[in-house]
């Protein structure tokens, strides 16, 4: 309980306690790389000094006698870190841990190289002593680029964030995944639900029917109740179907389609230029009757109000390839592309009393139970929608 009512504040303490340690880890990464650059910094000093010590025995006359702690630091195999000498000419006089056994260009490739370092490094310049002119004399500078440890290490900050992210976008569509889940069951115990209490009435409704029947009552009223009652059974039906997995049948599509238009054709505006052109002979689908005639009624309702009540309204079945392609034009507002996908999402609506289910239920409808595809065929502002629906077709 307490966790429920503090949820949204417990939410902020999650996220604000892993952007900290995100940091922190980022802040400790990134000294770790600065340390480690600055040793290797220390050590490529420290071979300068050994080569300056190195070329100073023999400039000074010392016969070669070297220390054995500057030939151990020269020789040194361990080293890793990629360097190139340069003399005072600007001659490269020698290079170390880069491999040329492949390279064409040799020269051009090590002046390339020689940039590159320069970029990542400050160079290091050589020099020894002269003890005829007691002066120091330039030997040549110390070019080097960074260690493929230190190169690993510096993209590890990178990878770092992709897997913060990756694990981010995996809790995201959990989370995710899971509230919709949950918006499913609610939706459709709430359907469940309507149609339990719509089924009270109506079975009170069929009772008076049939006592008006009794007390000869005009047959027309009563004809004109009994289409309300059937049309309330109807609904009933679907909202018992919406909850739960309902059962396909073999149908036809054509008089199935042609039900559910008339249908609404009878009930609409008469502004509306109702136009429905379906092939001769029957299409069969594994369908489900009452779940596929609300969704026409809702593409033809959404048409109607795309046109205000006021328009030329088509509605066309054509068969490709063992589908069936059933089309809903209107000569409404449009809508732009980039809304094409977003208008099955449940809430989107642009009436300012919609509830924005109409077209989520007629997606859920068509793809979750019929395995269809419904989409928004093409769109232009000012000039109509055309809407799609795709099913399979059967023997």
């Amino acid at each position: 309980m307490f966790f429920t009512k503090h949820r949204q504040l417990f939410r902020w303490i999650i996220i604000t306690a892993s952007f900290a340690i995100i940091s922190l880890i980022l802040w400790n990464t990134y000294v770790f790389f600065q340390k480690f650059k600055a040793e290797e910094r220390r050590k490529m000093e420290t071979w300068s000094y050994a080569q300056s010590d190195f070329l100073n025995s023999f400039r000074n006359g010392l016969d070669g006698e070297v220390n054995n702690v500057t030939t151990f630091i020269i020789t040194d195999s361990t080293s890793t870190t990629p360097m190139i000498l340069v003399s005072p000419t600007g001659e490269i006089s020698s290079f170390n841990n880069l491999d040329t056994l492949k390279i064409k260009h040799v020269e051009r490739y090590l002046l390339k190289k020689k940039e590159q370092f320069k970029q990542e490094n400050s160079p290091i310049p050589l020099s020894y002593f002269n003890n005829t002119t007691n002066k120091d004399e330039a030997i040549g500078t110390l070019y080097y680029g960074n260690s493929p440890l230190l190169n690993k290490l510096k993209y590890y900050p990178l990878a770092l964030l992709l897997i913060i992210v990756l694990f981010a976008a995996v809790v995201y569509f959990f989370y995710r995944s899971s509230k919709i889940a949950t918006q499913n069951k609610l939706w459709s115990g709430m359907a469940k639900e309507t149609a339990h209490q719509i089924g009270t009435p109506l079975s009170s409704l069929i009772g008076w029917t049939e006592i008006l029947k009794i007390e000869d009552t005009n047959p027309e009223y009563i004809k004109e109740i009994e289409k309300d009652i059937h049309r309330l059974q109807t609904i009933t039906e679907r909202f018992s179907k919406i909850g739960s997995i309902p059962t396909l049948d073999k149908a036809d599509i054509i008089s199935e389609t042609q039900e559910a238009f008339d249908y609404l054709k009878s009930r609409s505006s008469k502004l509306v230029n109702f136009d429905i052109k379906l092939p001769e002979h029957p299409i069969y689908v594994n369908l489900n009757k009452q779940l596929y005639g609300w969704t026409i009624e809702n593409l033809v309702k959404n048409a109607i109000d795309a046109m205000k009540g006021k328009g030329d309204l088509q509605l066309s079945i054509s068969l490709l390839e063992q589908q069936v392609k059933i089309t809903v034009t209107d000569t409404g507002k449009g809508i732009s592309k980039n809304e094409f996908n977003t208008i099955f999402e449940p809430g989107y609506t642009t009436k300012k009393r919609g509830w924005g289910l109409g077209l989520s239920l007629a997606k859920r409808i068509v793809e979750d139970f019929h395995n269809g595809q419904i989409k928004v065929l093409n769109s232009e502002k000012g000039v109509g929608t055309t809407m799609q629906i795709s099913l399979k077709t059967i023997l």
